[in-house]
């Protein structure tokens, strides 16, 4: 299995590229028959997300309906570019086909940060009697660059009304270079919850610097924990700060 990719080397990979990407994409929507597709669920329902070195380990089902039975699926999976996913193993038992995929970040997504974003399910379900169906989006979903987020809020202990520097960085798995890299531009929101409190209130909003740091200044008022938050992009998931408590005297 490898993901294809448009960024550095595309002139060497490009004509495979084309090739694999092309031949389902070749073929419209379609079925014969009366088997219809009810269901596709990708990953448990959450987004797919990949870091710069865990290996990730996911699953899609399609549940679909036949009179004489589901036999067999091919499900494929497809994004930006010539992003692309190809099943390690689908097995169909009852009515629901399960295909499993495993991704590498160092061996599927060299050079391939323009593929992170929202991808589809490709689904070709066969039944007993001959009847197909052919779906080429049968459901989209987000295939996203891990991100992480600090934050400390200093000095600690501090007087009521004296001022406190919150710091921290925003950042995103680079699977370029297998690092993770500062998330620039992006708005993050400061938040702070109470000693005692059950939830974080939203104090301001401020927006990662070019690269990827934060940092902002607000009075000390109370006992309790600061902490940056980020609602995330189609590309990268959100992420919030462990909090980080602060002493008030």
């Amino acid at each position: 299995m490898r993901i294809r990719t448009t960024a550095a080397t595309a002139a060497v990979v490009g004509a495979l590229a084309l090739s694999v990407v092309a031949a389902p994409s070749a073929q419209a929507d379609g079925r014969y028959g009366d088997i219809v597709i009810t269901k596709v669920t990708v990953n448990g329902g959450k987004n797919v997300v990949v870091g710069t070195s865990a290996v990730k380990k996911f699953s899609v089902t399609v549940t679909a309906e036949d009179d004489s039975g589901i036999e067999a699926a091919d499900i494929n999976l497809r994004g930006p570019g010539f992003g692309y996913l190809s099943s390690s193993d689908t097995r169909c038992s009852g009515s629901t086909c399960t295909a499993k995929f495993t991704v590498d970040p160092k061996v599927d997504l060299p050079y391939s940060n323009d593929i992170a974003g929202t991808w589809y399910v490709d689904a070709w379900v066969d039944a007993y009697d001959g009847d197909f169906i052919w779906t080429e989006k049968a459901k989209s979903f987000k295939f996203q660059r891990a991100s992480r987020l600090s934050v400390n809020a200093s000095p600690g202990p501090v007087k009521k009304g004296k001022t406190l520097t919150v710091t921290g960085k925003l950042e995103r798995a680079n699977w370029d270079t297998f690092k993770y890299h500062g998330y620039t531009k992006q708005p993050v929101k400061l938040q702070f919850k109470k000693k005692g409190a059950k939830s974080y209130t939203t104090v301001k909003t401020v927006t990662s610097s070019s690269t990827g740091a934060l940092k902002t200044t607000v009075k000390a008022s109370a006992d309790g924990h600061w902490r940056y938050s980020f609602a995330g992009t189609s590309t990268t998931p959100a992420v919030s700060a462990g909090g980080d408590f602060v002493d008030v005297k």
